[in-house]
């Protein structure tokens, strides 16, 4: 690490914050001094980061003099208490909580959709939701070619989108289920294993969760559509990583399925994995472990002339949070 930039991540012991030093590496971000941060009873431990042990520290102004670019990985809480210290000490926030994403002074960047955001940032800059994330890549081509009008999503997403805590509950019930032992879950509000949940975050007095809102206004803000209409069902599965998406997109321009085909290649970020007669598609266990979102099993909508029906899947720890944390640090970079 001798040369780059003063960087800090917060929240380093957590699923997201270790994925994000894991591609720092992989990116050879040019971190020159690697300061990292967790809650207090993380403190004095410590994280690997090129070979070396990084003890973690207590958050605490002091601490994060002359840090240029910090990563947030922490809670909605906590963003809110510990981003504008570490703004004030000097650095740019690159926040993953949902503390800031609609606040019309934060940009909420994806680099392959809306670069052009990061300009606007007062010290901090917003990482969307890892199932908005997933869902929108698809959807920024169709929108550049035929102007969408309407989009219908269900996500079906994984245990460790709850974070470590939700990756551990999942293990654990499967363990008991496979012992034939009672599955008593300590995380989620039901058993997961071998079920499905359609209920993530809480239900507001419509109906809808917080997650299906984010999906909506999130949606909104990146695309710059601030009346597109989104219909968003949440749910969680028993799968341990990749958030997955079905999704209907009306456009005001008929995309053919070949077209959509082309679009989807050609967008960077995407990869298309559309082979229908070779049974090849996205699924969570392709796609574990990539940068790319996948998408495939695109057909034309049997009930509207101007609409398509596909499937997609991204890694929500690594496009879905870290990856895409890091891509607008090196969109910062740039200037």
């Amino acid at each position: 690490m001798a040369s780059g930039l003063c960087v800090a991540v917060v929240g380093a012991t957590g699923a997201a914050g270790q994925t994000t030093l894991r591609i720092l590496e992989e990116r050879k971000f040019p971190v020159r001094d690697l300061r990292c941060f967790a809650s207090e009873r993380s403190v004095g431990k410590t994280v690997t980061f090129q070979g070396d042990a990084v003890r973690v520290q207590k958050v605490e102004p002091e601490a994060f003099r002359g840090v240029e670019i910090a990563f947030c990985s922490a809670g909605s809480a906590q963003a809110k208490e510990y981003a504008p210290i570490i703004v004030r000490a000097g650095a740019i926030v690159v926040d993953k909580s949902n503390a800031f994403r609609m606040d019309p002074k934060v940009p909420l960047v994806v680099p392959e959709i809306n670069p052009h955001a990061v300009r606007g940032h007062q010290g901090i800059v917003a990482c969307p939701n890892c199932t908005t994330i997933v869902t929108v890549m698809p959807l920024k081509p169709l929108h550049d070619a035929g102007r969408l009008r309407r989009v219908v999503a269900t996500s079906f997403q994984a245990a460790s989108g709850a974070g470590v805590n939700g990756l551990e509950d999942l293990r654990q019930q499967s363990l008991a289920w496979a012992r034939g032992e009672a599955v008593v879950p300590r995380h989620f509000q039901h058993q997961l294993a071998f079920n499905l949940i359609p209920h993530i975050d809480k239900f507001g007095s419509d109906g809808y969760t917080g997650e299906e809102m984010k999906l909506i206004n999130e949606t909104r803000k990146i695309l710059e559509i601030p009346d597109l209409p989104v219909a968003p069902t949440t749910v969680r599965v028993p799968v341990f990583t990749c958030h997955s998406v079905a999704v209907n997109a009306e456009t005001e321009e008929k995309i053919s399925v070949t077209r959509a085909r082309e679009l989807f290649a050609a967008f960077p970020g995407l990869t298309l994995w559309d082979e229908p007669a070779l049974n090849r598609y996205p699924m969570p266990i392709v796609v574990e472990g990539q940068d790319d979102c996948y998408v495939g099993r695109i057909r034309e909508d049997l009930s509207h002339p101007r609409a398509l029906n596909f499937w997609v899947v991204g890694d929500q720890l690594r496009k879905g949070a870290a990856t895409n944390a890091v891509q607008i640090a090196e969109l910062l970079v740039r200037g």
